[in-house]
């Protein structure tokens, strides 16, 4: 019975594998979940391996169970009928109607007398029951002490989505962004000397006390990141997150330098680090400054008409590079090179995408795939 809840996590890309689902389904046939509360905490416990996946989690499990519980409302009119029926049976009081004054008072006096914790009853101040002092209970007035008030079904829960700012497959904002850029900081070692206390320590100690002192250079960053980002056309939906991306680089401190340059769809013969003046520099000029310590992060939908990859596009001479081969160029001349593209994967079948895919490794513009670019970029630094 619980076969489509599975589908309902996996479409929701909660990462529910065969051994969680047995470990699940195990756990129910030992009784670990007997109602829906329980149930919906076991099943985050079990299915979800991190915290990013718990909105998913939240998703199917409201959809699954939405229907599977009895509306609010009915539920507490049963829940009233059930315990006027035990009342009934059993010769209990019908619970007093207290004044405010009286309230506090009962409240005081019951504390004084009571000696230990009490769940249920209705008398003894505790958790769940109907006395009208403690959490978590039925009781129509009273007095709260702790907890944070009962009532509130795992249904509705599920259905606040309080843990959506976890997920990563959402659009990234500026500081995520600056979060992850900061991963990519690489630091070596030159430049003037300086004492290196911890090692020094350790030598010293290796030599039964006889002073070694130990130096070495300084660590300096030497990272070099270069943004080269499609503008206009396509990308306009896109402006916003694109300008979130330059916004975090540009206040990241940790790179050793950022150079920011613009091109409409693809590569060309010119790039522009502003396309509104038209302040252009040729293509070729660029890449002699590159060397194999730049990261390169490429950011477009590449999603263009084919023959705008495969021509010179604007070009006369007959033997000019078409945009395909600057962008071969590019990753030639460095090899940690990599695209973020902001439209959802979903969207990359198409052929230039595809294309492109095949020269640069492409990640979709939020948390996780920048965060993927980033591992990406640093396993490619060669010092």
């Amino acid at each position: 019975m619980f076969l489509p809840f599975l589908h309902l996590l996996r479409e929701q890309d909660v990462p529910v594998g065969l051994t969680e689902w047995i470990a699940f389904l195990r756990g129910l046939t030992l009784g670990l979940a007997t109602d829906v509360d329980g149930l919906y905490q076991y099943g985050r416990a079990v299915l979800c391996r991190t915290e990013a996946d718990y909105d998913g989690y939240d998703t199917a499990f409201a959809t699954m169970f939405r229907d599977a519980v009895l509306p609010e409302q009915m539920r507490e009119e049963l829940l009233e009928w059930l315990a006027e029926a035990a009342n009934r049976e059993q010769g209990d009081l019908v619970e007093p109607q207290w004044q405010n004054e009286e309230l506090v008072r009962e409240f005081l006096r019951r504390l004084a007398e009571q000696t230990e914790a009490h769940h249920g009853g209705n008398y003894w101040v505790g958790t769940g029951g109907t006395s009208p002092f403690g959490h978590s209970g039925r009781a129509k007035q009273g007095i709260r002490a702790g907890g944070t008030g009962g009532g509130r079904s795992a249904i509705r829960v599920a259905s606040e989505r309080r843990w959506a700012n976890y997920r990563q497959d959402r659009a990234v904002d500026i500081r995520d962004l600056q979060v992850v850029l900061r991963a990519l900081r690489s630091l070596s070692r030159e430049g003037r000397m300086e004492l290196d206390i911890d090692e020094t320590i350790d030598q010293t100690a290796r030599n039964g006390g006889d002073i070694d002192i130990v130096e070495r250079r300084t660590r300096k960053n030497q990272l070099k990141v270069v943004l080269l980002l499609d503008a206009g056309g396509s990308m306009m939906p896109h402006a916003e997150r694109v300008d979130r991306l330059f916004t975090a680089a540009s206040s990241v401190k940790t790179f050793k330098s950022l150079d920011t340059w613009y091109f409409h769809n693809c590569v060309y013969g010119n790039l522009y680090r502003d396309m509104e003046e038209l302040d252009r520099v040729p293509t070729t000029e660029v890449l002699a400054q590159l060397t194999p310590k730049h990261r390169l992060i490429f950011v477009g939908d590449a999603s263009m008409a084919p023959y705008e990859l495969s021509s010179s596009w604007g070009w006369t001479e007959s033997d000019a590079p078409s945009g395909l081969d600057w962008l071969k160029r590019f990753k030639a001349r460095c090899p940690a090179a990599v695209w973020l593209n902001p439209d959802p994967r979903k969207w990359w079948n198409h052929p230039t995408v595809a294309q492109i895919g095949r020269v640069f490794p492409m990640h979709e513009l939020t948390v996780q795939g920048v965060g993927d670019a980033v591992r990406e970029l640093r396993g490619g630094f060669l010092g």
